[in-house]
């Protein structure tokens, strides 16, 4: 009897593949392991095992598979269920889903690899000289990889010179499959067998006692061992005698010492358990006891706590109980710059149970969180993680708590899949029978709407933490200060009063700008020319630190020219401005303060985020600027003043949750403000300080920002009222995008008639060269979502049979937040 399996391969197709097995491998392999497949002519990809079966392949002739890669499953049935879930959801395929799911050291990759043809001897005479350099390296080296040839003959594009050596028949290619992930070895010692009884011992002592150097070394190793009953590392053992390695290395020679690795983990919780956790307040304890209640009825809860109530406590004796039952968390957090402060605060409490999952830490401390989650490991009992930590192999989650869950940092934009961390956090939950909890003092209206629903259990903490008050929120018009010349640069005169006083009684300062950069338009004053970017519909942003013009877009940058690229006039203008401006004009205005900016350009290292915040916790800064990275529940003690240097940016964004954005922003930010004993100030300067949002936010009113914002979306049926999906198609030939949207729109509209809107020009019409155009597809409550989306991918399917739009790149969009 003949054996298949269907494998998911890390490639955007809509089927999985089948390829044909042995007897004795279908014994061995379980859904969930990694095997290495030939794909197509020549390429070799890892692919998980999706399905083992006896049914023949009808329409192709099924491959052997070359492989096995694993011992046991890397990825748990629960995985399989959730990715199969994200692809139906969010109209994906399981490919895209393995890419996103997967950390790049699993899936293996195969790399070109580069031989001599030793069949056949060439005349090195007919080598040009770039082909000559890469044939003379294979004298020396018995094969290549691109990216050493790319090295020897120092340019990018290496492969015309490869192809002509192919032709030549030079060299052979073939394609080399290698594993990404090497464990971390460290090196211990320890004295040799041989030496165990006293008189070997004490023979010993006597033999180095004509080298007393390695005779140091012996006696450390003594000492240590008595100190602590652990293994001796290399390392310790080199710092505690003073002695080099190479000592070492002689004495491991002569067989004195024994040598020996052991696997660790790369990133490792050295200090004990020392707090427990805080007692609660009365709020609290309340909120703990209802949310332990609506658990009952609810799988999902909403607490919204304003700002500072303290729910970080109130999470983590949920946490210790869930813990305690011996289940396994998921903390979701929505910016990396927030988990810096909460490991600390976790691993005091739990020690090594905290694992963290992002994308600032390397390939190999990734899958270490993998593999200690795979086989439950003692280590990883909470993961706390930005939004890719959901695909991580949990298999006795008993608590999600999703914290700050209004951000739009969870739902992931590019590449496919476009998943909700928030939505899909609920229907991991689901599918493990764990509880989840929302957490925020600014809830998205579609949490809060659910929960007006009853869909969610819903519980408050309106008091901040040992009662302080609220920041007083003030409005400056600054409108009004330009008309009465009481403007300095970007401050107002009563913006830089406050500072003043704070900077005086040995307060920190929050300012926040949402805009990285100096000035986002550079203005020739003679003819008006703006310098814009040659691969998007924006102009470019200038950065001082570096003295260049950038796109925030694509990446592209050009040196800061001196004069006007159209007229030659000397006379350049800055128009805007960003963080770096408000840093630089801070600096002149206060140079006896020490200030520090914090945006994309200043964290861009592992530690970045951790150096800044450090810092401020530290008082080492009195005045930090930042973009929204601020806003995002950060507890910092000793800031009395926030403020927002424009709130009309925010206001005035052709989006229909702009507004919701703006208040939960300007709310957010206003919350690092007097945490402590002092009330916190907040100051937002404005051009129109009458708008509703600005009102709202003056006076915290969150319902009624809810119940206005709840009022335009049943008007204009938006979500939460209906759902939508955007549909986005590029292309770099304007007329072709254009001819496509408008088929592809009448083609919806044939179905959905008045649901659909579009086909539309975004803000921003071109990037990276090529052109946006977008439609929308509004679906009412009561309408199947499954329907609407199995009816979009048949006309999705007719689009792409079309000759002329197959080259028209479409990006399905659900829940498009």
């Amino acid at each position: 009897m003949a054996f298949y399996i269907d494998v998911i391969i890390p490639v955007p197709l809509q089927k999985l593949f089948t390829y044909s097995i042995t007897d004795a491998e279908a014994h061995f392999l379980k859904v969930g392991m990694r095997v290495a497949v030939p794909f197509g002519k020549s390429k070799i990809y890892t692919a998980i095992v999706y399905n083992i079966h006896s049914n023949r392949p009808t329409v192709y002739e099924a491959k052997d598979i070359q492989q096995i890669l694993d011992e046991t499953p890397i990825v748990n049935k629960h995985q399989l269920q959730l990715w199969q879930w994200i692809a139906s959801y969010y109209m994906c395929t399981l490919g895209d889903v393995m890419r996103a799911a997967l950390p790049s050291a699993f899936i293996l990759e195969s790399e070109t690899v580069i031989t001599k043809n030793t069949n056949n001897t060439i005349d090195e005479s007919i080598l040009k000289d770039d082909e000559f350099l890469v044939y003379e390296a294979l004298h020396h080296q018995s094969n290549l990889k691109i990216h050493d040839v790319a090295n020897i003959l120092d340019k990018k594009n290496v492969l015309p010179v490869i192809k002509r050596l192919i032709e030549k028949e030079a060299i052979t290619v073939d394609e080399e499959v290698y594993e990404k992930y090497k464990p971390k070895l460290v090196r211990y010692v320890k004295l040799h067998t041989n030496f165990t009884s006293e008189k070997s011992l004490h023979n010993l002592l006597d033999d180095l006692s004509r080298a007393p150097k390695q005779r140091h070394v012996v006696m450390s190793l003594f000492s240590i061992s008595a100190k602590s009953k652990k293994p001796v590392k290399v390392s310790e053992l080199s710092e505690v005698s003073g002695a080099s390695n190479s000592i070492i290395k002689a004495l491991i020679n002569k067989g004195v010492l024994d040598e020996y690795h052991i696997q660790t983990d790369r990133v490792a919780y050295n200090g004990e358990e020392t707090e427990a956790s805080k007692q609660l307040n009365e709020y609290q304890k309340i909120a703990l006891k209802e949310i332990k209640e609506s658990f009952k009825t609810h799988q999902v809860t909403l607490l919204h706590g304003v700002t500072s109530s303290g729910k970080t406590e109130v999470y983590v004796k949920l946490i210790e109980e869930v813990i305690n039952a011996g289940k396994q968390v998921l903390y979701l957090l929505p910016e990396i710059a927030l988990t810096t402060q909460l490991v600390a605060r976790l691993q005091n409490y739990f020690g090594e149970k905290v694992a963290v999952f992002h994308s600032k830490y390397s390939i190999h401390e990734r899958v270490e969180v993998w593999n200690n989650l795979l086989n439950n490991s003692a280590k990883a009992k909470i993961v706390l993680g930005a939004r890719s930590s959901i695909f991580l192999p949990f298999n006795n989650l008993g608590l999600i708590v999703v914290d700050e869950e209004h951000e739009q940092s969870f739902k992931q934009f590019d590449p496919a899949p476009r998943y909700h961390a928030r939505d899909t956090a609920v229907v991991l939950a689901n599918m493990q029978q764990a509880k989840i909890l929302l957490g925020s003092a600014t809830p998205s209206l579609e949490s809060y709407f659910n929960a007006k629903q009853n869909k969610y259990g819903f519980v408050e903490i309106t008091k901040r933490f040992n009662n302080v008050l609220m920041p007083d929120i003030e409005l400056v018009d600054i409108k009004d200060k330009h008309k009465k010349k009481r403007m300095k640069g970007h401050f107002s005169d009563r913006l830089l009063e406050e500072m003043a006083e704070t900077l005086k009684d040995g307060y920190q300062i929050i300012l926040f700008q949402n805009r990285r950069g100096f000035s986002p338009i550079i203005e020739c004053k003679t003819c008006g020319h703006a310098p814009q970017c040659p691969n998007c519909d924006v102009s470019l942003t200038y950065h001082q630190y570096r003295n260049q013009l950038r796109c925030h877009y694509c990446g592209y940058n050009a040196a800061m020219m001196q004069d006007c690229e159209a007229c030659g006039s000397q006379d350049l203008d800055n128009k805007g401005f960003g963080t770096e401006q408000i840093e630089e004009e801070v600096k002149l205005l206060f140079p006896e303060s020490k200030v520090a900016r914090m945006d994309l350009d200043t964290t861009r290292g592992k530690y970045g985020y951790e150096k800044i915040i450090t810092a401020l916790e530290q008082q080492e800064i009195d005045i930090l600027v930042g973009t929204q990275m601020l806003t995002k529940g950060l507890d910092f003690r000793n800031v009395k003043l926030v403020g927002i240097m424009n709130a009309d940016n925010m206001l005035n964004f052709p989006d229909f949750r702009a507004h919701e954005r703006s208040f939960q922003l300007m709310q957010q930010v206003s919350g690092r403000a007097g945490r402590t004993k002092e009330r916190g100030k907040v100051l937002i300067q404005t051009y129109n300080p009458y708008h509703n949002i600005l009102q709202q936010v003056s006076t915290n009113n969150y319902i009624d920002m809810f119940n206005e914002q709840m009022n335009d979306r049943y008007n204009f049926k938006y979500p939460p009222v209906y759902k939508q999906i955007k549909i986005t198609l590029k292309h770099k030939d304007y007329n072709r995008v254009e001819t496509a949207s408008i088929w592809y729109a009448k083609s919806l509209r044939q179905v959905f008639q008045d649901h659909v809107l579009g086909p539309e020009a975004p803000p921003i019409a071109r990037i990276r060269n090529q052109f946006h155009k977008n439609i929308l597809v509004k679906i009412p409550k009561k309408q199947s979502l499954a329907k609407t989306k199995e009816a979009i991918i048949k006309i999705n399917n007719s689009f792409m049979s079309i000759k002329d739009f197959r080259s028209v790149r479409v990006v399905l969009n659900v829940d498009n937040f």
